[in-house]
């Protein structure tokens, strides 16, 4: 039997003119959304402020993490339109920061950074002043496809660990722990880029692998961490091993600054691109 979600990491139904604004402009525009195809339980707040974090070459993904809500199938081509159309989303939503990711594509020979550059292209165009965050795969830690996203220069390179080395492979068995590093550390090695990565805890992680994860993502020079509660999308995904309580998660943020991290957000409904715009502000 699961252990029932404590209310902390409930949220409430939002329905408002500003929440169907949004939905409408993805909609008019042919877009996909992390918030929507990984049931984010952050989804309704972003619509509220006006912001969602677009998931871009199609809802199919060819790896099937065993955490991830969103389907493992044989993907559909890439859409050529897709750039444009986001920079139109970002300019009718106002935005002045934009979260870009995307399905995992290792059908393509770039694994579809070309196509991240192309969007980041298109959005300069319509809306200059925006910032830019990308996550993104592994991309098989290709060079030539880093050198793409680095030659795109976005103002955020996100890749998200996901989850501690010992169970890496079990929650991500078509990657792999140390290439997310060493993607992480080529980009910070060689651009000026700010770089993000995140993880879930709850699969059964223990507080000193976590620790040591961390110190892993501060040896790659990252800026920004974020952790969350990994909650379990359905009986199909990996259970549940622990849901954390709040004062574990201050102990947390004390042992991220405590290893140098500078920039972090750590709480129980923490995202990838939760309130990114603010943590790239400080």
């Amino acid at each position: 039997m699961r252990e029932r979600l404590p209310q902390y990491l409930k949220r409430p139904v939002i329905d408002t003119e500003k929440t169907r604004t949004v939905r409408k402009i993805l909609k008019l525009n042919f877009l996909n959304t992390v918030c929507e195809n990984a049931r984010c339980p952050n989804k309704n707040e972003c619509y509220t402020k006006n912001t969602a974090t677009f998931l871009i070459m199609g809802t199919s993904c060819t790896r099937n993490c065993r955490y991830c809500n969103i389907t493992c199938a044989k993907p559909e081509p890439l859409d050529e339109e897709e750039p444009l159309n986001i920079a139109k989303a970002v300019k009718d939503l106002g935005l002045k920061y934009a979260v870009i990711t995307s399905v995992t594509r290792d059908d393509i020979p770039d694994g579809g950074a070309g196509h991240f550059a192309a969007c980041i292209e298109q959005i300069r165009k319509l809306t200059p002043e925006t910032k830019i965050e990308i996550l993104t795969p592994d991309f098989r830690n290709q060079k030539s496809a880093l050198d793409t996203i680095i030659n795109a220069h976005p103002d955020v390179f996100n890749h998200n660990i996901e989850t501690v080395r010992e169970i890496f492979k079990s929650a991500r068995p078509q990657g792999d722990y140390d290439n997310s590093c060493e993607v992480l550390k080529y980009i910070k090695n060689n651009s000026d880029i700010k770089t993000k990565s995140g993880l879930m805890i709850g699969l059964g992680e223990t507080f000193e692998q976590i620790e040591q994860t961390l110190k892993d993502l501060y040896d790659t020079g990252c800026d920004i961490i974020t952790i969350g509660q990994y909650i379990q999308p359905s009986k199909l995904h990996m259970p549940v091993a622990k849901y954390y309580r709040l004062e574990e998660y201050e102990r947390l943020k004390k042992l991220a600054a405590k290893i140098g991290i500078k920039h972090y957000q750590i709480a129980p409904l923490v995202r990838s691109s939760y309130n990114a715009a603010s943590l790239f502000d400080e």
